[in-house]
């Protein structure tokens, strides 16, 4: 990883899993890492080991809650307030099978995975266009393959924990090329790509039932790679030099399921230009969260 020094990175879920293991890897190449997080007591923890990591800035933690958008633009406002500039913002937090409701009644899932953190970017656009070269980094997943976007009300026809999930790591790659071919279009000097884990352990379980908690640990402890493995492609997409617009990068190894990372691929769904075009519009509607290019 290049040096970071003099660079501000926002982590997004960065108390645990893959967004601790980021924060710690890019502080220790000097970059000021403001570590998103929901839980303040987790927080109060994982902020020691990144302080521990650090080679130059101190961390901080920012409170933000992506399942709440007026907490979400309270965020934005006062890092809007604080800082001078953004220059990579890592879209990392996630969950999964958690069968909730976001405070403005967004099925939990696709309501932080995906809404939260596109009204999240819209707020801190003005940042990002004052860095030179920012970036957006997107998490998504091997198994956005599964899905197929739809932007009903998919309760009204029977509900699955699993199918939102998958639908929001669509809705992040779709995103991310939306908002590359947006900035392009604006002549903002902004790189948006994304990346995947691959199968790595970590607590993204930790809200499902007790049931699928248990058997997913057990599957992690047999066949997931390490969080500091599965965090390198999305380290990758947010410093290398390589990196290309709309970029994806996850594991080189078997099915993208552990490994090094690699440029990699993605469905014919996630290709879809005017799909992304209109989630893009709904997720304006739904958010109330217009990009000021």
């Amino acid at each position: 990883m290049p040096d970071q020094t003099g660079r501000t990175i926002l982590v997004t879920g960065a108390n645990s899993g893959l967004g601790l293991r980021s924060a710690e890897a890019l502080a220790s190449r000097g970059a000021l890492v403001l570590m998103g997080c929901r839980n303040q007591e987790k927080a109060a923890v994982a902020v020691e080991a990144v302080k521990n990591a650090a080679a130059n800035a101190a961390p901080e933690v920012v409170p933000l809650d992506l399942a709440d958008l007026e907490d979400v633009r309270a965020c934005a406002e006062r890092l809007t307030r604080e800082l001078g500039h953004l220059d990579v913002l890592m879209n990392n937090a996630g969950l999964i099978a958690a069968r909730r409701r976001t405070k403005q009644g967004f099925e939990m899932q696709f309501g932080t995975n995906h809404v939260g953190h596109f009204a999240l970017t819209g707020l801190l656009l003005p940042l990002l266009r004052r860095a030179n070269r920012s970036r957006v980094v997107t998490v998504s997943s091997f198994l956005h393959r599964a899905a197929r976007i739809r932007l009903d009300d998919w309760e009204k026809k029977g509900y699955s924990r699993w199918f939102p999930y998958i639908q929001a790591k669509l809705a992040n790659l779709l995103f991310t090329s939306e908002l590359q071919r947006r900035a392009a279009s604006a002549g903002a000097d902004l790189l948006a790509v994304a990346a995947h884990p691959g199968y790595a352990a970590t607590n993204l379980s930790s809200g499902v039932a007790t049931g699928y908690r248990l058997g997913a640990k057990l599957s992690d402890r047999l066949f997931a790679q390490p969080d500091r493995m599965g965090a390198l492609p999305q380290l990758y997409a947010a410093t290398m030099p390589d990196v290309g617009p709309d970029d994806y990068w996850g594991p080189d190894g078997f099915m993208e399921r552990r490994g090094w990372p690699k440029r990699v691929g993605r469905s014919d769904a996630a290709r879809d230009g005017d799909a992304a075009r209109r989630l893009w519009e709904a997720s304006e509607k739904l958010t109330g969260v217009t990009y000021a290019w």
